[in-house]
Parts: C-alpha cells; sequence; structure tokens
C-alpha cells in the first residue's frame, strides 16, 4: 500500500519545467530577488562571458549548494547547450529541490548568436 504513495512522490519530485534560453530571455527583466539564474558551466567559460546577475557553480557541484538554492522561489539552470544543465537540475531534484527551472533548449552559445548582452 504503501509503494503508491512512494512512486507518486517520485513522479512530482522529477517533474521539472523545461525552457528555451529565448524563454528564459523574456523572463529576465520580470525576475525577483528571490529568483536566480545558475550558470553550470566552468569557471573559465564563465570568465568569458555571462548572463548578467548570474551566479556560477559547475554541473558538478550543484549539489553541493542546494540547502542555499532552497530559499529562492525559483532556480533557472542553464550552460552552454543544454546537456550540463539538465544534469545540474536533476542532481538539484535529486537533493530534494522544487523550485528548479531547466534551460534544456539552447544555452550562452545560442544567447551570444543572438547578440544578447553579456557580462565578463
Amino acid at each position: 500500500m504503501s509503494s503508491p504513495v512512494i512512486q507518486q512522490s517520485v513522479q512530482v519530485r522529477s517533474a521539472m519545467e523545461n525552457i528555451s534560453i529565448e524563454e528564459l530571455h523574456s523572463r529576465i527583466s520580470k525576475l525577483g530577488k528571490d529568483e536566480i539564474i545558475l550558470d553550470v558551466r566552468s569557471p573559465s567559460e564563465f570568465a568569458e562571458g555571462h548572463i548578467k546577475g548570474a551566479r556560477n557553480a559547475p554541473h558538478e557541484n550543484v549539489d553541493d549548494l542546494a540547502d542555499e538554492l532552497e530559499e529562492y522561489k525559483t532556480v533557472y539552470v542553464h550552460c552552454k547547450m543544454g546537456g550540463r544543465a539538465k544534469l545540474a537540475a536533476q542532481a538539484l531534484l535529486d537533493a530534494g529541490l522544487e523550485n528548479v527551472v531547466c534551460v534544456s533548449d539552447g544555452g550562452m552559445q545560442r544567447w551570444i548568436a543572438k547578440g544578447w548582452s553579456q557580462e565578463k
């Protein structure tokens, strides 16, 4: 009898919003102080250019930040093209976060190609 409850819990935790880099770009002007953009590329990639206000944490280390990230309403996770964002977002879900939005379609490569502003 407890199996369906466990299964349901797993299904809820594995549900995550996936968006495109274009959708993230459209949301940026409306982001509140309780929302964060987490860039999970390497520190050297981040230093070459990143979305204004983004925080860097390499994808393999994001679960170390789970307690801190839990305080945010929304954590937007992105990378260069989407692959590392998926891995990092899943790691955060596995750590118990329910506020993760994965930018799984595109990333900084497309951001730069579109000519959108970035910080260095």
